[in-house]
């Protein structure tokens, strides 16, 4: 009889320290690296937004977007709410709720001769306004003059403005990156997104992150990590301008190369298409890259190398409606 109980006593033992070893050899689950994990897609996948900004500026950008958004080139716009061609944007837009349309927040107002002032009553933000009455043209001229209190009430006259027209901006980002041309400035531009709830271009400050814009002479401070840290709503892992190029076939390898080159996350390309007119080319010097761009994205070669890559595209609203359990 002992020796049977030794024997239970033994067997059980040895059941007990098996089930211990198994416990321990459950793999613990691995925590998301990137947004892009964090918002469910694929560990490991590059997940790309094709965002056009400058919509509203003139109609020539205006005719590019409409068309690279209707056959599915890109995912992503901004319109320029300061901008002439803005409302003809707007309209489009409101027949296309579907579209993933934001705010590109303008405080600058960069030409020569083509130009806008603020939307705002010009009284209410005289920082805003140069001696010609428009916006400044250079980002150093919002620095030096305007007012966090200005620029806040500015950028929200903006989104109010596309409000009461009938559109509710799938996301909010930055022209010519002025809202991130001081910490204060960049403070309001989360405050206000967070207000509205419509998600801002924003990246997680990573120290990779960090040191990329500081050689690129945004002032990054820790303040600014502090107020990104405290942004409530997702963001972006990287961010990038589409290359220039010399010829059109040199500017598509020079976006496969860096399209190669990201790494896996979530990651927003920006460029500025647009059809070629006269007006254009009287506008801006910038026109041929930006014709090459209303045209690049719809070449068989860059659409078929995107494949090949495994590329994972989505807009803003799909962010969001991942963030929201939709």
């Amino acid at each position: 009889m002992r020796k049977l109980l030794l024997l239970l006593t033994v067997l059980s033992l040895l059941f007990m320290q098996s089930c211990v070893k198994k416990e321990k050899q459950v793999p613990e689950k691995k925590q998301a690296s990137t947004s892009a994990e964090k918002l469910g897609f694929p560990a490991g996948k590059k997940v790309i937004i094709l965002h056009a900004d400058d919509s509203g500026m003139c109609p020539e950008a205006n005719e590019a977007v409409k068309n690279l958004l209707s056959n599915h080139y890109i995912q992503s716009t901004s319109m320029m709410a300061p901008c002439p061609a803005f409302e003809d944007i707007a309209a489009w837009y409101k027949e296309h709720p579907e579209m993933d349309m934001g705010m590109h927040l303008t405080l600058t107002s960069e030409w020569k001769t083509y130009r806008w002032g603020p939307v705002a009553d010009p009284k209410t933000v005289p920082g805003l306004v140069d001696p010609d009455g428009k916006l400044w043209h250079e980002v150093p001229g919002v620095v030096q003059h305007a007012s966090p209190e200005e620029v806040k009430t500015e950028i929200t006259a903006q989104i109010e403005k596309a409000l009461a027209l009938g559109i509710k901006p799938s996301h909010l980002d930055t022209h010519m990156g002025t809202l991130y041309g001081t910490p204060q400035f960049a403070k309001v531009y989360f405050e206000v997104a967070m207000k509205y709830q419509i998600p801002a271009m924003v990246l997680e400050m990573t120290p990779a992150v960090v040191r990329h814009f500081k050689e690129q002479g945004y002032p990054i401070t820790d303040e600014l990590i502090s107020d990104a840290g405290k942004y409530t709503m997702p963001k972006l892992d990287y961010f990038f301008s589409a290359p220039k190029g010399k010829t059109y076939q040199n500017k598509k390898e020079n976006f496969i190369n860096l399209v190669k080159s990201l790494p896996p996350g979530l990651t927003e390309i920006i460029f500025h298409p647009s059809v070629e007119t006269d007006n254009l080319k009287s506008i801006t010097n910038s026109w041929q890259q930006r014709v090459w761009e209303a045209q690049m994205f719809a070449d068989p070669e860059l659409i078929a190398f995107f494949k090949d890559q495994g590329i994972i595209f989505t807009n803003w609203k799909e962010i969001m409606a991942r963030l929201n359990g939709k």
